[in-house]
This record gives structure tokens, sequence and C-alpha cells, in this order.
């Protein structure tokens, strides 16, 4: 069993692991991935300040996400299709985060439903809503999530049309799947997989087969899905959802500050600066590039959180010193959960963890509150300068 080090690691693991198209669905861009690149390779541009003879005993990554207690400020993001990274993925996922103290979001396009993610952990978890053109699967969506116990709405805004990502097409990602040749063929060396899939119910949209007017099946859902998404969603539909819902909200996919400024005239209790991990706009601002003239705008005013681009817990000591108050993984769990399931998921969260700690320690801090700017050095068009 090879020794887990960092998020590579379980990258590497899952990529041997996990069917190419599943794989691929999660690690690629839209386009020529030129925003999915950069959400890496920009936070390597900034730098960390190194601080000595600071007394770095009691330290804590504790904090808090729309009010809400967490071990450090990491939730896992809203993945689509977690279930098909591993049999009953986003259950593990949900374990996982729930015993970590961190947040889980389920993904209106999950594998395992609402239902499912309930009836398998005991604390709340947050939903997330595509607002779709039929009006009635969405306030569905919205009870379904109240009754089952949620603690946050997050309604991603950055998804009304879909983007094209090159990877899908070429591997006949489609719904139902387009069995090619060399697609059975990877298939067959997934053994590990493969069994897992034998082994449980849960292999389709949990969320949408069954809980939508003549969506059944999978082919069924196939022509629901391309012609769900509203492109007509608007602020006006936003201030809808949010009486609708009557909790916290928060919206994701802000990447401008005049949306953040409109995400605080809507009421919303929290924004997530996110690109939907390049996999929309191609060309587009990486998250970390665009934090922070949105904290210049709003930061005070609203919770800012970050999405994309998260690989490590140096990443997320660089957002939180640039101003966001939590942070997101998708990809960094997905490696997890598809290398080893729940625990996958458990140990990219404890790397996630000791990366924070011990950098934040080496930075001359003791508690994520005190991360600042100051604990940076950071190029002129991040906000900064070179120091």
């Amino acid at each position: 069993m090879p020794v887990i080090t960092c998020i590579d690691d379980l990258k590497q693991l899952a990529r041997r692991r996990v069917p190419r198209m599943f794989f691929d669905y999660c690690e690629s861009g839209s386009w020529t991935e030129q925003t999915f690149r950069e959400n890496t390779t920009d936070f390597d541009q900034i730098r960390l300040r190194q601080r000595v003879a600071v007394d770095m005993t009691e330290r804590s990554t504790a904090s808090k996400m729309i009010g809400q207690e967490v071990s450090m400020p990491v939730a896992l993001a809203p993945v689509g299709s977690t279930g098909m990274q591993a049999a009953d993925g986003e259950i593990k996922a949900a374990k996982a985060a729930e015993a970590f103290g961190v947040p889980f979001t389920l993904s209106t396009m999950s594998i395992c439903s609402i239902e499912d993610v309930a009836a398998n952990t005991s604390k709340p978890f947050w939903f997330q809503l595509y607002v779709m053109r039929d009006r009635k699967f969405t306030g569905r969506a919205i009870e379904r999530a109240r009754a089952a116990g949620c603690s946050a709405l997050m309604l991603t805004l950055d998804l009304q049309i879909l983007g094209q990502r090159h990877k899908d097409l070429k591997n006949g990602l489609t719904v139902p799947l387009r069995p090619t040749l060399g697609n059975i063929a990877n298939l067959a060396t997934k053994w590990r997989w493969i069994a897992g899939m034998a082994g449980t119910k849960h292999r389709t949209f949990g969320n949408v087969v069954g809980h939508t007017d003549g969506v059944s099946d999978l082919a069924s859902l196939a022509t629901w899905a391309a012609e769900s998404f509203d492109p007509k969603l608007d602020w006006e539909r936003v201030k809808e959802i949010k009486k609708m819902w009557d909790g916290p909200l928060i919206l994701k996919g802000i990447l401008d500050a005049e949306d953040a400024k409109m995400a605080l005239n809507v009421g919303a209790d929290a924004i997530v600066v996110s690109n939907h991990g390049g996999r929309q706009l191609d060309g587009a601002l990486s998250s970390i590039r665009a934090l922070p003239a949105i904290m210049d705008a709003v930061g005070d005013k609203i919770e800012v959180h970050l999405d994309s681009g998260i690989r490590s817990g140096q990443d997320v000591l660089k957002a939180l010193a640039l101003g966001a108050r939590g942070t997101y993984i998708g990809r960094a769990f997905i490696y997890g959960l598809g290398a080893r399931g729940q625990q996958g998921v458990t140990r990219a969260l404890e790397v996630i963890h000791k990366e924070i700690d011990i950098t934040m320690a080496l930075c001359g801090r003791r508690r994520v509150d005190q991360l600042d700017r100051d604990v940076l050095l950071v190029p002129e068009d991040f906000g900064g300068r070179w120091q």
C-alpha cells in the first residue's frame, strides 16, 4: 500500500483505480483548459513570509463558515457524479467530512440523493442547487433539502449553459454512457471500481430520476438534462429562491466585483469566488487572482469564500490571508475518494489540515483568524507587490 503524503499521491492512485472517463470528467476544464491550469499555477506565484523566534504552541485551525463551527475553514465542494468516482461516493464523502468536522456540499447532479445522504449522516450538510427551467423541480429540490435538514443552500450561478469539455466528448461520457471499445477496454482493468458498483443500487442521478416529471430512467434523463439549465436565471430569480429557502444562502460562481456587489444587494449570506474549476468560461481569471478585487469591493460586508484550484493547505492559507473566510476542495477530495473511498477523503483532509497547521506556524501565526496579507509576498496584479 503506497504511503500518501500529499494530494498528488491520491491523484495518481485515483488515476489508476477510476475509469478514465470518470477520472477525466473531474480532471479537465473547458476548451483549451487555460483557466483550469491557472487555477493552480497562480497560487504558485504567491510567496510566503517565513518568521522565526515566534511562540508556535497552542495552535488552532478551528473557525466558522456561515456561523457553523468547523475544524478548519475548508468545505467539500459540490461535485457532480461523485458517486461514479466510487460506489456511494457522496455518502462516503459526507461521512468523512462529518467525522472531520468540515461541511459537505451535495450537488444537484449527485448519484446518491439528498435522502440517501441524510439517512447515512447524523449532522446537517449543505445542498447545492442548479436552477432549472422546470420551476416545479427547483421548488421540490428546495423542499427536499429542507426536509432533510440541510443547513445551507448553495446556489450556483455560473452554469446557465454548459461549457464544452473536450475530454468528455472524446471519452463518450454521455447519459446513458456510450460503450466505445476504448471505454470497455479501460473498464476491464478497473476491477475494484467494478466490484464497488456491482454492490450498490446508486447508479443514476438520484436527485433527478423520480423527482421530476417525465424522467424515470437514464434515457429520459439525457433529454431532460440537455434542455433543463435555465438560461434566464437573473438576480430577480435569485431573490425568489432566497425567499423560498428562507435560510443561509451561499451564491457560488462570483468572479467579478460588480457581481459580488449584486450578491450583497440580494441579501446572500456568503459568496464563493469560483470559476467552476475552469469548466465553464475558459480564459476567465483564476479564482485566487480574482479574490483581492472582490475583497476590496465587498469583503467587510459579506462572507467571502474561495473555490477552484486548491490542492494543498498552503493554497488554503494563501486564500485566507487574502481575505477569504472559507475555502472549498473539489478535485482534492475526489482524488481521495477515487483512490481509497471514505478513507481516502479522510486522508485528503488530514493532508490539507497538516499543511495549514505547519505553514501557519512557520509564518508566525497560531490561529487561522490571525492570517492576513502580511504573511504573503504578493505580485502587483494580485493587489500587492513583491517585497
